[in-house]
């Protein structure tokens, strides 16, 4: 599994340094989606799903951890 979503799932946080290498690689992956905003609601925009991904994350990991038992 990737570095950065190993950590997430082992740790369910990102440190900063992660949080943002994922903003990177979501403002590259999305850069034609957001080429019409500027750069602060760009900036904004990728906050937001980066930290969409991670409360999805958590939710799933609670949700299978429940699974479990």
């Amino acid at each position: 599994m990737h570095e950065t979503g190993g950590a997430i799932l082992k740790n369910n946080n990102l440190t900063p340094k992660q949080r943002k290498e994922l903003e990177a690689k979501m403002a590259k992956t999305f850069k034609e989606n957001l080429k019409g905003l500027s750069t602060e609601l760009q900036k904004i925009l990728i906050d937001d799903m980066v930290t969409a991904f991670q409360n999805r994350i958590n939710v799933l990991m609670r949700a299978q951890a429940k699974r479990s038992y």
